[in-house]
Parts: C-alpha cells; sequence; structure tokens
C-alpha cells in the first residue's frame, strides 16, 4: 500500500510538474510569430471563461484553458478591462493579458481642422462612429450643457478647439465635446483672459472675432493684418463687412454669395449690423486667437482677396477700389 501510495505521489508530481511547465511555456510563446492584429472586444460584464474562450476563437492564444488558469494565478480574473483592443497572437500571451489589465485599448484619431463650423465637426465626428452628428448639434445647442462646462454662449460654436483627438471606441457625445471645450479653456490663458478684458473685450468677443480671421485667412502670416483691419474698423465704428460672417447666417448656403445675400439682414450680416456678430462662426485655431488678442499695428481699414491665398491692404476706400479693379474685376 506504502509502495503504490508513493507510485501515485509520483505520479501526480511529475505530472503536476510538466503541466506547470506547459503553462510557462504558453505564457511566454506567441501563438504565431506571424499573424496580424485583430480587434477584440470585452464587454462590460464578460467574465474570464468568455473572455478566454473568445481569444481562443479569435485564434490570439492557443489554449483557453492555460490562458484561464494563468490569469487566476495573477488574482488578475475580475481586473480585465471592457473596451475594444487591438491584438495578435504574435504577442505572448503574458503581453496580452498585460494590455488587457492595463486597459490599452484601440483609440481612433480625429482630426479637427481650424476653421470647422458645428455642423461641419458633428459630420466629422459622425464618420469616426463615436457620435451621431444630430446628437452632437444638439449637444452644442443645449443650453444646460453649454452652462455645465462653464461657457457663457448659447452656442459652443467657437469654443470646440481644433486639434487632433484620440477617443476609445463608445466615449459618449458629451465626453468628446468636453474634451474639446477642455482644450479650448487650456490653450485660452489667464494671461489672454487679461489681454482680453484690457483691450475692452470679454472672452466671447474674442473668439468671435477670431472665429471670422479665421474663415479670412488664406495665407497664415497674415492673421494679425487682416485682425489689424478688424480692430481699426470696431475702433472707428464702421461695419466689419465680411462676407464669411453673411455666409454663416444663411440656411443652406449654396456656395454663391450673392447681392441679395449682402442685403440680408441677420445676426451675422455685418454687411448690416455694426460690431461683432451675434456670435463665433467657426472654431479658431490658437493662432486665430491669438491674432485677435494681438494685432500687427496698422492703419488699415480694408482688404481684398488677390486669388492666390494672400490679401492687399489698404488704408483709404479710394486705394481699396483700385485693389478691388486691379484683382478682382481684372480679364481672366
Amino acid at each position: 500500500m506504502k509502495i503504490l501510495t508513493f507510485v501515485l505521489f509520483i505520479f501526480l508530481f511529475t505530472g503536476g510538474f510538466f503541466f506547470y511547465l506547459d503553462i510557462k511555456s504558453f505564457i511566454k510563446e506567441p501563438a504565431s510569430t506571424a499573424a496580424v492584429e485583430k480587434i477584440f472586444t470585452i464587454k462590460p460584464g464578460q467574465n474570464l471563461t468568455i473572455i478566454a474562450k473568445n481569444l481562443e476563437k479569435k485564434s490570439i492564444i492557443s489554449n483557453k484553458t492555460y490562458f484561464t488558469l494563468f490569469t487566476k494565478m495573477k488574482k488578475a480574473e475580475k481586473k480585465l478591462q471592457a473596451g475594444e483592443y487591438l491584438l495578435s497572437a504574435s504577442k505572448s500571451p503574458e503581453h496580452i493579458l498585460e494590455i488587457l489589465l492595463k486597459g490599452k485599448v484601440k483609440l481612433y484619431r480625429m482630426t479637427i481642422p481650424e476653421g470647422m463650423n458645428i455642423r461641419e465637426v458633428a459630420a466629422l465626428v459622425e464618420k469616426t462612429d463615436l457620435c451621431n452628428k444630430t446628437r452632437f448639434i444638439d449637444l452644442c445647442q443645449d443650453r444646460s450643457f453649454i452652462i455645465s462646462l462653464g461657457i457663457k454662449s448659447t452656442s459652443l460654436e467657437g469654443y470646440l478647439f481644433p486639434d487632433t483627438y484620440f477617443f476609445p471606441k463608445h466615449t459618449s457625445c458629451e465626453d468628446i465635446i468636453t474634451t474639446m471645450v477642455g482644450h479650448f479653456k487650456i490653450i485660452f490663458t489667464e494671461k489672454w483672459k487679461a489681454r482680453a478684458k484690457t483691450l475692452g473685450f470679454s472672452v466671447h468677443d474674442i473668439v468671435t472675432l477670431a472665429s471670422i480671421i479665421e474663415k479670412e485667412t488664406g495665407d497664415a502670416s497674415e492673421r494679425p493684418l487682416i485682425s489689424s483691419v478688424f480692430h481699426n474698423r470696431l475702433g472707428k465704428n464702421m461695419r466689419l463687412e465680411s462676407d464669411p460672417t453673411v455666409i454663416y447666417g444663411i440656411k443652406n448656403f449654396d456656395g454663391n454669395i450673392k447681392r441679395k445675400h449682402l442685403k440680408m439682414l441677420t445676426p451675422y450680416n455685418t454687411y448690416q449690423i455694426k460690431g461683432l456678430p451675434m456670435g463665433p462662426i467657426s472654431n479658431p485655431g490658437a493662432k486665430s486667437l491669438q491674432a485677435a488678442l494681438y494685432p500687427a499695428q496698422t492703419e488699415y481699414l480694408f482688404f481684398v482677396s488677390k486669388k492666390d491665398t494672400t490679401h492687399q491692404f489698404s488704408k483709404t476706400i479710394q486705394e481699396h477700389n483700385q485693389a478691388v479693379k486691379k484683382y478682382q474685376l481684372r480679364k481672366k
């Protein structure tokens, strides 16, 4: 009997030892060194058994049982984070587990160009499948949501800071917008707020002016010059007469601005109203915000496009009319 017990012990010991070696080899060796990355999703509430089964089904690991045992040995079965991951069988199971524990989820890149308006940003966000554009626009006009973000406006136009963002799958529309507005708040420093106050403008005024500068600028180097024209006109109580503001106030604009549009009375038509329009007409970048705060020191009151992304600047209406004749009315 003693001999039988001893033999059984030896069998179990050696079997367990080799089993341990199998697991140790498994966790260190990738299932396939030539495998490509695959999207793998852990849904909220999924347990380790289901996760391991799905990993094996997708051929990311070779043995669900070993992966389950190893995870339990690490006391990590309840620490796997839900989300969408990019995983590959070319990574060892040990590395894969580390990714799942740290929540290194797949991120979706979203680049918001300078000068886009809310509707354009919403359409771009929708293309990433992160947020429906209608929901995005509604939130940007939701008074209670705007207040919760600390923005003094009836719309978030102008405050969706243009930049490149990275969001994980299932990020809410609220979180996307909050991130963009939060970035704006970082960029618009206390120093800039003080500068706006010195100029006699509110932050909202500066954002509005910067949004016009953004839309009027073809050559980045001209931002301070364009800003100087608008500052000078405001200082002389002259109308800004900016085409982009007119366009913003036209519903379903077809891309062709006409004389009748310039005569339409809207809160954005700066050919008809004095001062700034009721709010921003786009989401300006840092350089346009800076230009609105620090305009070039000039006596310019007019500018006209040279049709090469740059402008001709003039001090008098006579000079301006000559520039219009030269650059806008010349024969093609």
